[in-house]
């Protein structure tokens, strides 16, 4: 059986790597981070000892001490559970000459401006986009494509830094605010796209040496940049069988997957596209790992799958748990991340009386929030099971005007 070497900075209470992996303490070495392990200090010692713990995991230091790690214990495979991990997992593989998803591979799924050229290059259809390196090829872009526009980080994940610039004075705002982002302005780093109308949508699913092995599409509540901006929401319900728009996305997602180079071992993909009022598909981006917030529980009732669970066992050589394509989900799904408020936070009394709604706390009671500060930002969850997609989307909005009305923020 291989040793693997894991990138995670996933807590151990709620991602509990040990009984995903089903393999002995000694054929894991463990990259994670002294906060992921807290809580969980008995089952770091007892299924991970050859662990290492790092402080800062962002930074370039993880990346020598993941090496150091995997040459001191020989290890035969690398394999990450996040996004941000994707490319230094790769580069480590390069490193020592392992199989893998390698870097140009990494690249493509990470890096925005080489996935969208890629993609538009295969026929895919793709917003108007450029790199922005410079002040210069932002002004260019909107004097050339017109407002509004999207800057985005080329590497970013769930919305992170993502503007919309509806105004000349958008424009300048942007341009002003390096001094106080996280991702710096500088070459490489941010790209520029048209703003795409439409309704959103996401496919999740497993892909394998450019093709997908097994996937489903489902609708957003929104857009994710729009959540942040206007403090709502965030939900999802996955298409009936007999949708028009099922075939639609699971064929772009066929595409896109073609159209970027594949990994030699079995990875988690998650998809996220528009169709507008041609009915046409056009990408937003493409990911190498599981969907976030609830899509994992989501496709694990309707399937009887846990993509980051799948997805991670497939890069440690394990096989897969589903190697076909599914014909429809066995029960229609859907979800909302309920918004934080300002102030203190009052919920109602539990349970929800919607029937078929299972409503979870995702803040204490009493605690202090200041708004929807990123994507997957939520002080409840709620998750419904019925007959039908249009059954789903009825409970979630009876669910959530109970919410709405029973909610104290003060």
């Amino acid at each position: 059986m291989p040793k693997v070497l894991l990138f995670s900075r996933q807590p151990l209470t709620s991602r509990p790597l040990q009984e995903w992996l089903e393999r002995p303490a000694e054929d894991i070495v463990l990259i994670t981070t002294p906060q992921a392990v807290v809580g969980a200090e008995t089952v770091l010692a007892s299924c991970f000892p050859q662990h290492r713990l790092v402080d800062d995991y962002h930074s370039w230091s993880t990346e020598q001490v993941a090496e150091e790690a995997a040459r001191e214990h020989g290890v035969d495979l690398v394999a990450s559970t996040s996004e941000s991990d994707v490319l230094r997992a790769a580069r480590l593989r390069a490193r020592l000459g392992l199989p893998g998803q390698d870097v140009a591979s990494a690249t493509a799924y990470r890096d925005k401006v080489v996935m969208k050229q890629l993609a538009r290059a295969a026929g895919i259809r793709v917003p108007a986009f450029t790199a922005v390196d410079s002040p210069q090829d932002l002004l260019g872009f909107v004097e050339a494509e017109g407002l509004p526009a999207v800057v985005k980080p080329r590497s970013g994940a769930g919305a992170e830094g993502v503007a919309i610039l509806r105004t000349a004075a958008d424009v300048t705002a942007f341009l002003g605010r390096g001094r106080t982002s996280d991702v710096p302005y500088l070459p490489g780093q941010w790209m520029a796209e048209s703003y795409v109308t439409g309704e959103f949508f996401h496919v999740d699913g497993i892909m394998h040496e450019g093709r997908v092995v097994c996937a489903w599409p489902g609708q957003y509540s929104g857009g994710l940049a729009e959540r942040i901006r206007d403090q709502l929401h965030v939900g999802s319900v996955l298409l009936a069988p007999e949708d028009e728009r099922t075939p639609v996305m699971l064929r772009m997602a066929d595409d896109v997957v073609a159209s970027l180079p594949g990994a030699e071992l079995p990875l988690a993909f998650h998809l996220e596209a528009w169709i507008g009022l041609d009915g046409v598909p056009v990408l937003c981006e493409i990911a190498s790992r599981a969907g976030g917030s609830l899509i994992g529980e989501q496709f694990e009732r309707a399937f009887g799958v846990h993509l980051a669970r799948e997805g991670l066992r497939a890069q440690c050589g394990l096989p897969l748990g589903r190697s076909t394509r599914p014909a429809a989900p066995s029960v229609a799904v859907g979800y909302v991340l309920l918004p934080p408020g300002r102030g203190t936070f009052v919920p109602p009394a539990l349970p929800c009386p919607v029937p078929g709604t299972e409503v979870v706390l995702l803040r204490e009671p009493g605690a202090q929030c200041k708004g929807v500060e990123h994507v997957g930002d939520g002080v409840a969850s709620v998750l419904v099971q019925a007959e039908t997609a249009e059954a789903v989307r009825k409970l979630l909005a009876e669910a959530m005007g109970w919410w709405h009305d029973n909610t104290v923020w003060r």
